[in-house]
């Protein structure tokens, strides 16, 4: 794995509006990129979304990101749980 797709896979992701839009029809994005998109909460990287559904997942993700499904989440600091 290169260093810029290692970082990719630890990126935090969560669904857009689209994604939202999209899980009431699920043959809409297929299967497997409607598990991915149930799964993207913000909270998990794309290496553990591989984990729970296997491999080609950050690909899929990468591929969902680019057509509006999802959206990279910016992590959290420590000092910004008093904001959230």
């Amino acid at each position: 794995m290169k260093k810029g797709e290692d970082m990719h896979a630890q990126e935090r992701i969560a669904k857009t509006p689209k994604a939202w839009a999209a899980l009431s029809m699920p043959d809409l994005v297929g299967r497997r990129a409607h598990s991915l998109l149930l799964m993207a909460n913000g909270r998990r990287s794309a290496r553990e979304l591989t984990a729970l559904l296997g491999r080609d997942t950050v690909e899929l993700a990468d591929t969902l990101l680019k057509l509006g499904y999802l959206q990279p989440v910016k992590p959290m600091a420590f000092g910004d749980l008093d904001n959230a």
